[in-house]
């Protein structure tokens, strides 16, 4: 069962539009009460359904344009600690743990190409990465969305 259904949807919609919108205005756009749409906010921070605002923040405003995945092989033993220490790398934005031939994706971001290499070191430095391979991005084509399945959730 999933955790927000269509009056859900509709109102992350509406503030996908109007993310300044009041409870007052958006309850009056949805034709619901104030208290279903404060009680709807209230579950979604209770339950952490949003992310946090530094989500939104781009890291190029913060001087650094450059972004690439890096593709990590660790000690299985150590994935923790692994972990751990790359969550103190603060040009490490993401880390995701992979199935198949190959354990982490970490997103980094970077000033310029120096500094990518600089980062690149941080990470090969950590106790427990084996083996590392940087793809710089070239382009992002499709960005981070779920507006699309926000609207089929609204609609069915």
């Amino acid at each position: 069962m999933p955790d927000l259904d269509r009056t859900d949807a509709r109102l992350l919609l509406a503030l996908c539009e109007t993310p300044r919108a009041t409870g007052v205005d958006l309850a009056a756009r949805l034709e619901v009460s104030r208290n279903t749409v404060q009680s709807r906010l209230d579950r979604w921070d209770r339950d952490e359904v949003l992310g946090g605002y530094d989500r939104r923040v781009s890291p190029r405003s913060l001087g650094l344009p450059l972004l690439a995945f890096v593709i990590t092989t660790v000690d299985q033993r150590r994935l923790a600690e692994v972990t751990e220490s790359l969550a103190g790398i603060p040009e490490i934005v993401e880390v995701i743990g992979l199935s198949g031939p190959s354990d982490l994706l970490i997103r980094i971001v970077a000033a310029d190409t120096d500094d990518l290499y600089r980062v690149a070191g941080l990470i090969l430095d950590v106790d427990g990465v084996e083996r590392t391979n940087v793809s710089l991005a070239m382009q992002e084509l499709v960005p981070y969305r779920t507006h699309q399945l926000l609207r089929r959730a609204a609609t069915d």
